[in-house]
């Protein structure tokens, strides 16, 4: 299925039926805004959109009308129906109709003398199809929102307005995904983060920078801490690299060549200097390899760093913490003999596996993004990359670990495991990966010293086990609708005083609590008890003790979780269980 834009073909039923409605949307607009132009209709996850360009400019608030007259058309049963026009003809026809971008398109995207298109009434679009057989087997669809975007993803192109939408089999799914779409916004990070006061996007420091205000600092510490930990007892040495380098290093990888699109613009002096922010980590630990001569007995040298990373994202593409402009990265890079590699892999696998379990992310799988048949994309020899790849599918193989393989998915330098995870909206992205390098090693020219005496080339394995902080904290905010965990919540306990007489008291408890490290607040406001325990609530904090005389007097503490349960404990029991709970990481 296509519109001779950059989409793939598909006959998957649902599919179809969404580029239908987009058509059925393009038709409507058409009808009520004739001096509209149109670009493309595609469908995408759990919708469709289409671009267009209006006279006036449109706002969510015309989709009503717009949605009614797709209704009105519906009724109307029009049926799709597919011509074979000459490129003479359909360049004629749409020109007659005004239609400069599907003119641009014909010149660009048909090969050959032959155009498909598909008329539905007196609406007519270039398409190769399929499509339903007519629009009142289009049952189930809704607007929802109204975009900017640039025509064909090309800033230098004109920004159309592009209209999202769904479309499902049955008026049960509609509902049904109308309903998720309602919980997801409950959970969005956006919205919590600025409620619960965990980062801020102050455009006043520039698009796409997060804020870490002091609780999601918490947060993001606890997570630090506990990834270097475990990274230790895994043998990992971590390292602190400049987040700036001479822009030749990324010249000599190779990163200026393919990315500097999405690079900042290099720092120029007067003594000829060129310095950049590091958009990856890679060359920096590469230096970090070769301030010595390695010996074989010295690998795998595995170097991990939390390190902070500058990439100039789009701004239309920018989106909370999920996809900014500096992002702070869980990285490191193995140096390796080609017979540890595999091992290595499988080392890698494991710890973001863990990393993710502990974490309650669960709904992820597994892509071996492997290179395609455009030879030209892609850095090395042939043996090379058969090597890469089959030591990624044994490793995958023998922890019996189902997999994807993704052509053309690959890195520039070699072949990749990337861990594809959903969120709480269903969106996909990559949070961690796993590649294997042969090139760089190459480049710089990286040796140690082998078994025989011999100088041979390392193997390089970059890999990402926990991902970047900012989108996995966008992540946990959602999965989680703010109630993280005791171990990550910046506030694990609130102490409630009945009155101020036993303030002196919830003192106490909280400098037991904080003896074992736990993160405690006494709440001596002169609210009500009730206004506090709402408040705490609001805030999500896993328990309150709320201590009064008869507490005092027995050192006890009164104990609601954030659920509503309540139970009296000893001090002494309660601070034992709260503290065996952070330790464990439960979840």
């Amino acid at each position: 299925m296509s519109d001779y834009g950059e989409h793939e073909a598909t006959d998957d039923p649902l599919q179809v039926l969404r580029h239908s409605t987009a058509h059925l949307l393009a038709a409507a607009v058409m009808e009520l805004y004739p001096d509209a132009k149109y670009g493309i209709g595609p469908p995408v996850q759990d919708g469709f959109y289409y671009d267009l360009a209006f006279t006036k400019p449109i706002s969510e608030s015309d989709l009503g009308a717009i949605e009614s007259r797709m209704r009105r058309i519906v009724n109307e049963d029009r049926p799709f129906v597919h011509e074979t026009l000459t490129r003479d003809e359909a360049m004629a026809e749409f020109r007659k109709r005004g239609q400069d971008y599907k003119l641009e398109l014909i010149a660009d995207k048909v090969e050959g003398d032959e155009v498909s298109v598909y008329r539905t009434g007196d609406f007519l679009d270039l398409c190769r199809g399929p499509h339903v057989r007519s629009t009142r087997d289009l049952k189930a669809f809704k607007l929802m929102r109204v975009a900017g975007a640039y025509w064909r993803g090309d800033e230098s192109k004109p920004q159309l307005t592009r209209i999202y939408g769904t479309a499902w089999q049955t008026p049960k799914e509609l509902d049904d995904y109308l309903k998720f779409l309602e919980e997801a916004e409950k959970r969005d990070h956006k919205k919590l983060g600025k409620e619960l006061k965990l980062f801020a996007l102050d455009e006043r420091l520039g698009l796409g920078q997060v804020v870490w205000l002091p609780d999601g600092t918490t947060i993001r510490r606890e997570l630090e801490r506990w990834i270097i930990d475990e990274e230790l007892k895994r043998g990992y040495r971590h390292v602190i690299t400049p987040h700036l380098a001479k822009l030749d290093l990324y010249k000599k990888s190779g990163h200026w060549q393919l990315f500097h699109d999405t690079m900042y613009p290099p720092m120029r002096f007067e003594d000829g200097e060129e310095l950049e922010l590091r958009p990856m980590n890679c060359p920096h630990h590469i230096v970090v390899y070769d301030q010595d001569m390695h010996s074989y007995r010295d690998l795998p040298l595995r170097i991990a760093e939390l390190g902070q990373n500058y990439r100039l994202e789009k701004s239309g593409e920018l989106m909370g913490m999920v996809r900014v402009r500096s992002f702070n990265l869980n990285d490191a890079h193995i140096f390796c003999t080609p017979d540890q590699v595999i091992a290595e892999v499988r080392g890698a696998i494991e710890l973001a596996n863990y990393f993710m379990s502990v974490l309650g992310v669960d709904d992820y799988w597994y892509r071996l993004s492997v290179r395609d048949n455009v030879k030209t994309k892609w850095a090395g020899t042939d043996e090379e990359w058969e090597s890469a790849e089959a030591m990624l599918k044994e490793a995958l193989d023998s922890l019996s670990l189902p997999y994807k393989v993704s052509p053309g998915d690959a890195a520039f330098y070699g072949p990749k495991i990337d861990f594809q995870v959903k969120d709480a909206h269903r969106r996909e992205f990559t949070n961690n990966t796993v590649q294997v390098d042969y090139q760089l090693p190459k480049k710089f020219e990286l040796e140690y010293v082998a078994e025989d005496g011999s100088r041979q080339r390392p193997v390089m394995i970059h890999r990402g086990a926990f991902g970047a902080f900012e989108r996995m904290t966008a992540y946990l905010i959602e999965h989680y609708a703010g109630a993280f965990p005791t171990w990550l919540h910046p506030v694990q306990v609130i102490v409630i005083p009945i009155t101020d007489a036993q303030l002196d008291y919830a003192r106490t408890v909280a400098d037991r609590l904080r003896s074992l490290r736990l993160r405690v607040e006494v709440d001596a406001r002169s609210e009500r008890m009730q206004r506090k325990i709402r408040d705490g609530q609001a805030r999500k904090v896993p328990y309150m003790a709320i201590v009064g005389a008869r507490e005092a007097e027995a050192e006890h503490v009164n104990v609601r979780d954030r659920s509503g349960d309540q139970v009296d404990s000893s001090l002494d029991s309660f601070a034992s269980m709260v503290a065996t709970e952070v330790a464990e990481r439960r979840r």
